[in-house]
């Protein structure tokens, strides 16, 4: 059985291309942290390639930004390629992407992507009431 469940961190924003035949994929790599503690006393962190197609590379682009948490299933695929500079057979690992998930609130993920809109006084009037 080959299943992969993993929630981290997107390390860059994911771009949308397309195959010849017109065919949605997008690359990316998440920043996925351990849950326990080295030696000295911090944290490992794993940055993990995954590959998305069709729909779901849509929809990871139109709503995922660099710094978000996204959680994700699906399964490891490897493929094989020539190193352009030593001309030896590689094997990349990656993770096939089935479905998506948010892990954090709409408002959480802005305040991630852009930390002035984590201040709440800024909704706040001048009166110190709020708007609603």
């Amino acid at each position: 059985m080959n299943v992969v469940c993993l929630v981290g961190r997107l390390c860059a924003d994911a771009e949308l291309r397309q195959t010849p035949n017109g065919v949605n994929v997008c690359s990316f790599s998440i920043a996925v942290q351990s849950s326990s503690k080295n030696q000295d006393g911090t944290y490992k962190t794993d940055f993990i390639n995954c590959v998305a197609w069709r729909n779901t590379a849509e929809f990871i682009t139109k709503y995922f930004r660099k710094g978000q948490n996204i959680g994700l299933n699906g399964s490891i695929q490897t493929r094989q390629y020539q190193d352009k500079d030593t001309g030896k057979n590689r094997t990349a690992f990656e993770v096939l992407v089935n479905n998506v998930y948010f892990v954090e609130s709409k408002a959480k993920a802005s305040a991630d992507v852009n930390p002035e809109l984590s201040d709440f006084s800024q909704v706040a009037s001048s009166e110190g009431d709020l708007p609603f």
